[in-house]
């Protein structure tokens, strides 16, 4: 099956953690070739260009392009894979937010397959747009094959401050992948808080999920706290199979993640997803 092909059946499969950002218009998807809104001077496609810099549309509006600007893996230099030669999309998720106080204009590129990697190749640019367009910032974020922004797309930790969030994903005939980081923006600079490994599986007499939950909580610090919760449940779906299927039931597994003014960083106050990933990956 086609690298393209497998991404659009994942789009298709992701779409309960897609569209709910969509309903609330924080992430769009715009023509690239149309202008941004309030500007005659400069389109998508021109901030799109300051990433990929050969990037033009073919006759059936589908844009393709070479190797993007050099820039580092969202985890580190030890992270991530090479960009693929060529690409192709056809559109790019925007999404505006706030950094510092500042307006700020992100968009999310996924560039398809990495020549040396299992992952995928996803560019996350960061512009300022308030005047001559530049962009500020560039990263990997694919951390699967394919990556996307997940609900709610942003979070608000302040009244100048945003922070994304952002997911890669794979499947196979009953198992669905997901990891979701938390990036954060200072300096006009994207940094990592975390990752959030999930995983789902539906079998013959049933079915897990785990779905995950954000919220900002406001506790003095100069960045609000950001609890993660994940819900795993196990539903029976009632066919007679040859295993006994386990019982059904559904927890909740919290991790709060607080500003460390001394480090200058998030810290989370439990390793409790830690290890959900560990018990997960034995599930593999």
């Amino acid at each position: 099956m086609k690298p393209s092909l497998l991404r659009f059946i994942l789009a298709l499969m992701l779409l309960p953690f897609l569209w709910a950002a969509a309903g609330a218009q924080a992430v769009s998807f715009p023509e690239l070739g149309s202008a941004l809104p309030g500007r005659k001077d400069i389109t998508y496609l021109d901030l799109a260009r300051m990433v990929i810099p050969d990037l033009t549309a073919d006759k059936d509006g589908f844009y393709r392009g070479g190797l993007p600007i050099e820039m580092r893996h969202i985890e580190g230099p030890d992270s991530g894979g090479s960009p693929p030669e060529t690409s192709g999309f056809s559109n790019a998720a925007v999404l505006a937010i706030k950094a510092g106080g500042k307006d700020r204009l992100t968009m999310l590129f996924d560039l398809g397959d990495s020549p040396d990697s299992a992952e995928g190749y996803a560019v996350l640019a960061l512009y300022d747009i308030t005047a001559k367009p530049k962009v500020l910032d560039a990263v990997n974020v694919a951390v699967d094959r394919g990556t996307y922004f997940r609900e709610p797309g942003k979070l608000s930790v302040g009244a100048n401050d945003d922070i994304l969030v952002t997911m890669s994903a794979h499947f196979n005939s009953s198992q669905n992948y997901v990891i979701t980081p938390l990036i954060m923006i200072r300096d006009d600079k994207f940094e990592l808080i975390d990752m959030i490994y999930t995983f789902d599986e539906n079998l013959c007499a049933y079915s897990r999920k785990q779905d995950v939950a954000l919220q900002t909580v406001a506790d003095g610090q100069p960045y609000a706290a950001i609890k993660v919760t994940v819900t795993d449940s196990t539903v029976l779906n009632g066919e007679s199979c040859d295993d006994e299927p386990p019982k059904p039931e559904s927890h909740a597994i919290s991790v709060t993640y607080r500003w460390d003014k001394k480090t200058s960083r998030y810290a989370k106050d439990s390793d409790a997803l830690d290890k959900l990933a560990g018990e997960n990956a034995k599930r593999f």
